[in-house]
């Protein structure tokens, strides 16, 4: 599974857009090759291929004709609190989801999960949840919320003094370095790396799941 987000409601990867600016934010001026609001908030997204799953009967079919139920996760939202040493990040969404058959009434549960990322490799821990569809007789929509949930260590997701110090310096013409972006130096991609997490949420899919979301 390529954990890639899709939706993206915080921006990630090195350079991370926010609304707020706080003492972990780097602000890059123009004049300098770049421009730039850091936050140490996580990202938040849905990893390719996790946003939608197909229930089928039988549950071996894969045919137009044997989709059963299908969902979407949709309106995600984030909220961060950044305010203290350990940065609280949540995350809320919408699971949308139709019916083939809307005789009776109907429960359905399908299970998700929250997984927070940092350096856009590394799995720092991993969540499972469940979201409840309750269908109405006649009915062939239902909707339900999910929730998800990070903390991270504020100093883990803030750049060390020297590598702010690399990315925030005035260059001038004649300078040596003048013509280079700082975000194109190993060093500081790779702390810009270190220091980005992500907060990914998505369906809990079987391997035939999400080969069937891959193909389709």
């Amino acid at each position: 599974m390529k954990l890639r987000s899709a939706v993206i409601v915080a921006a990630g990867a090195a350079m991370a857009l926010a609304g707020c600016k706080s003492e972990g934010d780097i602000v890059v001026q123009q004049g300098v090759g770049i421009t730039a609001l850091r936050s140490v908030c996580p990202a938040v997204g849905i990893p390719d291929h996790t946003g939608d799953i197909t229930l089928f009967s039988p549950a071996s079919a894969t045919t137009a004709d044997a989709i059963d139920v299908t969902a979407v996760i949709t309106n995600v939202r984030a909220n961060c609190d950044e305010s203290g040493a350990e940065v609280y990040s949540t995350a809320t969404f919408d699971v949308q989801a139709q019916r083939r058959d809307v005789s009776g009434t109907r429960t359905v549960e399908i299970p998700y999960f929250s997984t927070v990322m940092r350096g856009g490799s590394s799995v720092v821990a991993k969540r499972l949840g469940t979201v409840t569809l309750s269908f109405a007789d006649g009915e062939a929509r239902a909707s339900a919320m999910g929730t998800a949930g990070a903390v991270i260590d504020r100093t883990e997701a803030t750049l060390p003094a020297d590598i702010r110090e690399i990315i925030t310096r005035t260059r001038r013409a004649g300078d040596t370095d003048a013509a280079i972006d700082p975000l194109t130096r190993p060093e500081v991609r790779a702390a810009l790396a270190r220091a980005s997490f992500e907060l990914l949420v998505g369906f809990q899919l079987s391997e035939d799941q999400l080969a069937y979301n891959a193909t389709r």
